[in-house]
């Protein structure tokens, strides 16, 4: 199976290339329980491929498990889609700019959430790039010029969003103000569909959402064997991870896109400038909930690998892996591979690995 953009291996691991047998040979698997299985389903929801797939001692209550995470899924849709009129987010991107919109606590709470990560990135993750991003069409090859760029950035600033929390309202200071939730909303979604899986036992399970997954457990017994696409061959891969119990978010830009004139313009558009940005090719994110993966995956494309890393490094609960736009593969602290060693060099001190991989 693989989301569009990130392939998760699942297969059996005898199927999987020798360096990543290795690498999960220390997890033995546990003896299957009778009469239990792997369901899976894909469903399009959010503009993307839902994934879920779950392990249940019971066919029947395990399809009735992923029956309610799509159902969840469609309800966030339904909530905070830009492209239906009627959800609560349209109507604040309708009506803000005039008059407070009120909204549900759970959509206030996600937007003031969204602001926690502009705090943190220095406003590399910003809501409000819809204002500009909105003039993308990239199905029909269609850009903003210049002049509309530059009439459509001053709308683009995080701080200009005034959030009530007494009476749960959106205002926005400027005119022409938007904001769109795709950065941060899948991963919110696809967290929701692992509480409901919780919810109803399930303790072996994946949720995707586009480039926003979270493996619940483990494999039986041993780690989802995950890797990470190269950016211009969706037949190979850059690096394997074996993981479990953790989130993790790839932003590519080669997902939504088109070339015109040797100019690539996709859709994760830098804040300061309006444009697509091109600090890396792709971007990583691996944390304990995809709303937190989802809403850093965006900030290595505008501020560059090197500064992201030096914030993700200050954050124990996050690792990263980045695709440079030279090719190099860059790695947080948690999963930076050891260096060679000498010929006839001591065995190394055993370090900690990150409490997100599993050995």
């Amino acid at each position: 199976m693989m989301t569009r953009m990130l392939r998760f291996i699942l297969a059996a691991l005898s199927a999987v290339p020798c360096l990543a047998m290795q690498a999960v040979a220390a997890a033995p698997a546990a003896p299957l329980p009778a009469r239990g299985a792997w369901l899976e389903r894909t469903e399009a929801i959010m503009g993307t491929r839902v994934y879920v797939e779950l392990w249940s001692g019971d066919r029947v209550k395990g399809h009735a498990a992923i029956d309610a995470v799509m159902a969840e899924m469609r309800r966030i849709d339904e909530l905070m889609s830009h492209y239906k009129p009627e959800s609560q987010l349209s109507q604040i991107n309708a009506r803000a700019n005039r008059e407070p919109v009120q909204v549900d606590r759970e959509l206030f709470d996600l937007i003031k959430l969204s602001t926690h990560y502009s705090q943190i990135t220095a406003g590399a993750f910003d809501i409000t790039y819809a204002s500009v991003g909105y003039l993308y069409d990239y199905r029909r090859h269609v850009h903003p010029t210049e002049a509309q760029i530059r009439e459509a950035l001053p709308a683009v600033n995080w701080r200009s969003m005034l959030l009530d929390e007494q009476h749960h309202t959106v205002r926005f200071e400027h005119p022409g103000m938007r904001i769109d939730l795709g950065g941060i909303g899948k991963g919110y979604a696809v967290d929701r569909g692992v509480e409901i899986l919780k919810a109803r036992g399930i303790r072996h399970a994946v949720v995707s959402a586009g480039g926003d997954s979270r493996i619940l457990g483990d494999h039986l017994g041993r780690p989802w064997l995950v890797a990470i696409r190269h950016p211009d061959d969706p037949h190979k891969v850059v690096t394997r991870i074996p993981l479990s119990d953790i989130a993790m978010s790839t932003s590519g830009d080669y997902e939504r896109y088109f070339d015109e004139k040797g100019v690539r313009y996709h859709h994760i558009i830098d804040p300061r400038t309006g444009h697509s940005a091109s600090k890396v090719r792709s971007a990583t994110i691996l944390a304990p909930t995809a709303t937190q993966t989802d809403g850093m995956s965006k900030t290595a494309f505008v501020l560059g690998p090197e500064k992201t890393l030096e914030i993700i490094n200050r954050m124990p609960e996050y690792d990263a892996v980045f695709v440079c736009p030279d090719g190099r593969v860059l790695y947080s602290n948690g999963l930076r591979p050891p260096a060679p060693r000498p010929a006839g060099a001591p065995p190394a001190t055993p370090t900690a690995l990150s409490p997100r991989v599993t050995p």
